[in-house]
């Protein structure tokens, strides 16, 4: 970064003859765009700041009554200053295992693109961390999507088995709702011919019966927890410190750990006391799991970096793997499911209810994965019956993903107070696969559908789920924007929206969604000096080169804490190997954060 002297910001600038005094500011930004993200004042020269808090926003020749000997002037040097990204939805804990585990993804992020190439992905890995891997005992692999193998289907038992049967081996879906185990594995776990499936689970069988190695859901995360169960408190702790740096190389300045543990919070409170928490981090745990930790801990103030927002509800699993619960029939399944098949739900509709009403009951704001329209309905039903019992609690129930939605849906959402945090992202990733299996070519236009949404009035946060996709915050603005699939197709263009609306989508919308539209979301006087330095503005350029867009700088209450031109944090962790999506409730029960790990 550059600090300027003063003379060379006001140069042009001449301080009134009989200025008022004004408090000193320690940083003055300028030199640059400012996108504001403040109607009343979209844009601006300069910000003044003082004590982690913006003192004034405006021209250059408006700082002048707040520049003094002390004040550092950070030059923006022709790039772009918005507010920070906050995290509609992530799992920030979860997103720093990548650097256990081997990389299965398709590209652009990866080089899997058959099953052979994913066991050759796994070998490689294996030699390499020879090491890692007798130490912990286990070979893990992230990412891998059956829809971008050349197969058209997830590997087996047999196949993963040719790559090792000393070590147990399981490999994760890049949606984080199935995975593959080998023999090792599965014996490890004890699944059999004789397994029965568990609730909101299904373990896939051979012709005689036996597991084949694909899990599914609960069955997976049965498959997972002893996996991982031997990284103990140590790596709970890198998970944690690892997923913060990668967030804020994306520019977030607030994260989410959208469905945590005590534990994981746990791990988050002791890296911020060390001194090695840069960003705020805001964690729902599972109000299935946790309910009695999270009646006793949520607030809306943070101790330090960390506080516990809320709860998280899961009803239904990945509408791409096929066990998102749908209202019809999937429009194309590739694999062996029955005619007519829905998908299902990981809970009941009684725990769906009891769920919803005790966060209302108790005023504690709650997350609510839902992916498909039957599972939509069933949250729907819960929230009006909770609210026709105490109310509304003003807890800003919050939707995630609702790839499935109906208008109709939206339209009960609006009238209920939902917050919908949408994932538009998968319009790239998976855009072609919905269009051509899931939904359909008629239904596939308004998977995450934004237009919906604004045509309402109503706001959505765009969100990443990492490790379900990468937190890289300028895939989600184009994806936001164009919504092209992997093939550039263009996905619902009703369902487009403008770089303004996406860039609210990624910052004063969600700073609204987490109770916090007060301190950050937008650059404006009081408020927190959270901000990221893009290369360009995005405002200005080509919508189709959105994705080009580089975070620059990243600042939390007014210190840096990641810088591309001198860090290497975003060069170390770029290279994406993780896809874990919806586990962190099975590490809770793994006991990974607990001492005798």
């Amino acid at each position: 970064m550059r600090f300027l002297s003063l003379s060379a910001l006001l140069f042009a600038s001449t301080a009134p003859a009989a200025a008022v005094a004004q408090e000193i500011a320690d940083t003055i930004y300028s030199g640059g765009p400012i996108l504001t993200i403040e109607d009343a004042l979209p844009t601006a020269e300069a910000v003044a700041v003082k004590d982690g808090r913006i003192l004034a926003v405006g021209t250059n020749a408006d700082m002048v009554a707040h520049s003094g000997d002390s004040t550092k002037v950070f030059d923006l040097d022709g790039r772009a200053m918005l507010p920070g990204f906050v995290d509609s939805h992530g799992h920030v804990v979860l997103g720093g295992l990548q650097a256990m585990s081997a990389n299965l993804l398709a590209p652009p992020d990866g080089e899997v693109t058959d099953v052979a190439s994913l066991q050759d992905s796994l070998r490689n890995w294996l030699e390499a961390n020879a090491d890692r891997v007798a130490r912990v005992g286990v070979i893990i692999g992230f990412g891998y999507d059956n829809a971008q193998l050349a197969e058209l289907r997830h590997p087996t038992r047999d196949e993963l088995d040719a790559v090792s049967t000393e070590y147990p081996i399981i490999i994760v879906h890049q949606s984080g709702h199935l995975g593959v185990a080998n023999s090792k594995a599965l014996e490890l776990v004890g699944y059999t011919a004789e397994t029965e499936n568990p609730p909101g689970g299904v373990i896939r069988r051979d012709a005689n019966g036996d597991p084949d190695g694909v899990l599914e859901e609960y069955a997976f995360f049965g498959a997972l927890v002893p996996m991982l169960s031997g990284l103990g408190e140590a790596g709970m702790l890198a998970f944690a410190r690892a997923g913060t740096e990668l967030w804020a190389s994306y520019g977030y300045t607030t994260a989410q750990e959208g469905r945590s543990s005590p534990e994981i919070v746990a791990a988050l409170h002791e890296l911020d006391k060390a001194g090695e928490l840069t960003i705020d981090v805001v964690a729902y745990p599972d109000v299935i799991e946790a309910r009695d930790y999270i009646g006793d801990v949520h607030s809306k103030s943070y101790d330090g970096h960390v506080r516990v927002g809320g709860a998280k509800l899961t009803i239904d699993g990945s509408p791409q793997g096929f066990t998102a619960l749908r209202d019809r029939p999937y429009f194309d399944p590739v694999g062996d499911y029955p005619a007519g098949y829905l998908g299902y739900s990981a809970i009941t509709m009684e725990q769906t209810t009891n769920a919803i009403d005790w966060a209302y009951a108790n005023g504690v704001q709650i997350l609510t994965h839902s992916n498909g329209e039957g599972a939509s309905d069933m949250l729907i039903a819960a929230i009006a019956a909770a609210q026709k019992k105490h109310g509304d609690r003003e807890i800003r129930p919050v939707l995630i993903h609702g790839q499935f939605l109906r208008e109709d849906q939206v339209d009960t959402m609006q009238a209920l107070g939902v917050f919908p945090s949408l994932f538009p992202m998968h319009t790239f990733y998976w855009g072609d696969w919905h269009r051509d299996h899931t939904v359909g070519p008629v239904n596939a236009d308004n998977i995450s559908p934004t237009g919906w949404v604004r045509t309402r009035g109503m706001m959505f946060g765009s969100h990443h789920d990492a490790p379900v996709a990468f937190p890289d915050s300028m895939r989600i603005l184009d994806a936001t924007v164009t919504r092209r699939t992997r093939s550039g197709d263009i996905l619902g263009p009703d369902q487009r929206v403008d770089v303004m609306t996406a860039l609210k989508a990624m910052t004063i919308w969600p700073a609204w969604q987490h109770f916090e539209e007060n301190d950050k979301g937008s650059i404006a006087p009081g408020k927190r000096a959270d901000f990221v330095i893009l290369s360009d503005d995005p405002t200005k350029i080509d919508p189709e080169t959105l994705d080009t867009l580089k975070v620059m700088v990243t600042i939390k209450d007014d210190e840096v804490v990641y810088e591309a031109t001198t860090g290497t944090k975003k060069g170390q962790l770029r290279t994406p190997s993780t896809r874990l999506g919806h586990t962190a409730l099975h590490l809770l029960q793994a006991g990974i954060g607990s001492s005798d790990g």
